[in-house]
């Protein structure tokens, strides 16, 4: 079920071949962020899909997930809440550490970030393998937060990360 034209997003989102490494092909959105028709159509979509009301915090991923997250937080009237990379936060953290195609990363988020029975949605750019997904929402219910959806920029449908988010529901705007 497409929640908004893609038509509308789509021209906005570059390639750019060999990057970050050769032989990939990397989906730039910073076109996108920087056109205010585009990027504030692609807030309103994932607060549209998922409902005023229904969200007490708003997780956003490290790096651009912070971009989309905030100001979903703020339509929802909701707090926001930062994942990230180990080692960025300051004081008390929860982490989980989880499988990168080479090696491992760990994502933290401050240990009272999220209170018990909190209803939460998880927000980044780019749904590829599902890893930093899955290990954001564990970090949700190691707080005894309630994670009501995942919301995404854009989705590489072909690296099936959407297979590593269970049964939790997840909408992405794009998808490649």
């Amino acid at each position: 079920m497409e929640i908004v034209d893609p038509g509308l997003l789509e021209p906005h989102v570059r390639d750019v071949q060999d990057f970050p490494r050769e032989g990939v092909l990397f989906k730039d959105v910073t076109p996108l962020l920087g056109d205010h028709v585009a990027f504030s159509t692609a807030v309103d979509a994932l607060v549209t899909h998922f409902g005023r009301g229904t969200v007490d915090k708003v997780v956003g991923i490290e790096a651009r997930g912070f971009i989309l997250a905030a100001p979903v937080a703020y339509h929802f009237g909701a707090g926001f809440v930062p994942a990230r990379k180990a080692g960025k936060l300051p004081g008390p953290t929860r982490s989980v550490t989880y499988d990168l195609e080479y090696g491992e990363e760990t994502l933290q988020i401050h240990a009272d970030g999220i209170a018990p029975g909190e209803r939460v949605l998880i927000v980044d750019d780019v749904l590829a393998t599902g890893g930093t997904a899955a290990a954001t929402v564990e970090l949700v219910k190691q707080l005894d937060g309630e994670v009501v959806g995942l919301g995404f920029l854009l989705e590489l449908g072909f690296l099936q990360g959407s297979a590593r988010l269970g049964d939790h529901h997840y909408v992405s705007l794009l998808t490649y």
